[in-house]
């Protein structure tokens, strides 16, 4: 158990001096806007995305004369804190596990348009998990879904664009695989109170699977309904996505779209 604790302690003082040292790189001039990630401390099925993204993030900022920042939970989330970013991005952290004042500041954030917000995959995780509630705010902003199951065993499939028009698919082709994804099933489609942008081919399931929303499964959306540019991007399980060019390139438009650039 002492080595278990001292180990954390070492995670813990590792984190945030990475979080030190990210601030610390950050551009000393004046910089086009700020944006800020979560992602989940210690989650190994998520760690290799993250840590691609956070690469794929330093350089893109770094090329594009944007700061960037990273936290590992929501202590630090307040009204203030948030007036600093344009952009907030859910890696894989999800809608639970949030400080009540976190909570309150992310609602204030998004409803009022203080800024804008990216989740990827584990962002729409809605349910009562580890010991915690579903949010009814945060399934509310995600098209009032809760989450029900998932393909375990993981499978490629087809995306198939909705709205071309949409800025965060300017460039992407109509259609496009994805490997090995676990695609997440809701108890509803949140269709009806969402902008669909992409929705993946369910007959597409290479190997077959019988988990499925039963043939309307969005995987990209925008709720429109709050003044915040937001947009929800289901994949993001792991770092190879940032080997498929589409991926990519709807991850580059959403950052610049969301942050209203």
């Amino acid at each position: 158990m002492k080595s278990s604790k001292f180990f954390s302690v070492f995670l813990c003082l590792l984190f945030c001096a990475g979080i030190a040292s990210a601030q610390d790189a950050a551009p000393k001039h004046d910089v086009k806007f700020r944006v800020v990630a979560i992602a989940e401390i210690g989650n190994k099925d998520h760690q290799g995305f993250v840590d691609a993204a956070k690469i794929y993030l330093s350089k893109l900022a770094a090329e594009n004369n944007f700061a960037i920042d990273y936290i590992g939970n929501t202590e630090p989330i307040n009204d203030a804190f948030l007036a600093k970013y344009k952009l907030f991005i859910q890696l894989n952290y999800p809608p639970y596990m949030w400080t009540p004042t976190a909570q309150q500041a992310i609602e204030s954030y998004l409803t009022e348009g203080k800024g804008g917000w990216i989740g990827f995959h584990h962002a729409a995780l809605l349910g009562d998990f580890d010991g915690y509630s579903m949010s009814p705010w945060f399934s509310k902003f995600m098209g009032g879904i809760r989450y029900t199951s998932y393909i375990p065993d993981f499978a490629t499939a087809t995306v198939r664009v909705e709205d071309s028009t949409h800025p965060v698919m300017k460039g992407v082709t109509s259609s496009f695989v994805v490997h090995h994804e676990e695609w997440y099933t809701w108890n509803q489609s949140p269709r009806p109170n969402v902008r669909v942008l992409a929705s993946v081919d369910e007959s597409t399931y290479q190997p077959d699977s019988l988990i499925k929303m039963g043939g309307d499964h969005p995987v990209i959306w925008s709720n429109e309904h709050y003044k915040a540019r937001n947009v929800y991007i289901f994949m993001g399980h792991h770092a190879d996505l940032f080997e498929n060019p589409t991926f990519v390139q709807i991850f580059h438009n959403a950052i610049f779209w969301a942050a209203g650039q």
